[in-house]
């Protein structure tokens, strides 16, 4: 037998035919879908992280509202003229809970400002504190413009004065979240301009149940009917619930990490070059002096925001 000679394989004495696909592709199940299942498994494990700060005078009712959006008593708050007088925002004031819903967990944490803003008034819309906050907080975190107590306005009060909240945001370049940077594709740039055109949300805060027609609704009951919660023809706080939980949490936490915390850390370490040179020194070229201090574009590392200031 020659032994230059080499018997054919298996493939190479077969002809493909159209229905066999050549020997070198892969066959078979692979199982790479399952990679889905491996990701809730661990989810739901883990649980999630949420974090909130709530901006806003003292009786807007931003207790009840976060305690109406999760359906949970959260934040107790004090009844007026019980407390005493509102301490002076000095120090944040922080509470968190695990919220737990068909088996997948939530820590949410929920960060108070109180006084904020008691002493300045507001008749005309925002003011000039409110500017300069949220001039500076909208490049540190998601914010959330919201209209509180919107029940003490009529329809045509609460259009006109969304109009206004919405010219003060464009004049002072005030971004506000959904951020149109940040629309990933058409279908996302449809649905968050929707959201844009009715921010800020004119919410109203109920964390009681009534009798309303043979059902029980979440509600405020006051001498002229029940204000329902969750009736589009009487606020927008499904509107706002299903942007903060149901359709862009995870968006919220993706980008407070992948884009404001980065480009704080960023911005912290090309400041490392006026500290004196030691271990763990970052030779990062500095922030030219014409720079803002925070670039326009930057967020620092900061909470999903829901601002609940009755301008905002």
């Amino acid at each position: 037998m020659d032994p230059t000679r080499r018997s054919p394989s298996p493939c190479s004495s077969r002809t493909p035919s159209p229905r066999t696909p050549p020997c070198g592709e892969m066959l078979g199940y692979v199982g790479i879908e399952a990679v889905l299942d491996q990701l809730k498994i661990k989810a739901m494990k883990m649980g999630f992280e949420f974090n909130i700060m709530v901006v806003g005078q003292s009786g807007l009712g931003k207790s009840t509202m976060v305690n109406t959006l999760f359906k949970s008593k959260v934040w107790k708050s004090t009844p007026p003229g019980l407390g005493g007088p509102t301490p002076q925002t000095l120090k944040l004031q922080s509470v968190t809970h695990v919220i737990e819903e068909k088996g997948v967990k939530l820590k949410l944490t929920v960060t108070d400002t109180p006084g904020f803003g008691d002493q300045i008034n507001n008749d005309k819309c925002l003011r000039p504190l409110d500017i300069e906050f949220l001039q500076r907080l909208c490049q540190a975190v998601n914010v959330v413009p919201v209209i509180a107590r919107a029940d003490s306005l009529t329809l045509e009060e609460r259009e006109t004065f969304r109009r206004r909240i919405q010219h003060n945001l464009r004049t002072h370049c005030i971004d506000v979240y959904p951020q149109k940077c940040f629309d990933e594709d058409v279908n996302d740039k449809i649905l968050n301009s929707k959201i844009r055109d009715r921010i800020p949300f004119a919410v109203v805060g109920a964390d009681r149940e009534h009798l309303v027609n043979g059902r029980c609704v979440l509600g405020r009951k006051t001498k002229w009917g029940i204000i329902e919660v969750e009736n589009m023809a009487h606020c927008e706080f499904p509107l706002l619930r299903d942007l903060l939980i149901r359709s862009h949490l995870q968006d919220l936490k993706d980008i407070t990490h992948n884009v404001h915390y980065e480009n704080y850390r960023v911005f912290r370490l090309n400041q490392s070059h006026v500290l004196p040179r030691g271990p763990g020194w970052v030779n990062l070229a500095p922030v030219p002096a014409s720079s803002p201090v925070i670039p326009r574009s930057s967020k620092v590392p900061g909470r999903v925001q829901e601002d609940s200031e009755e301008k905002f």
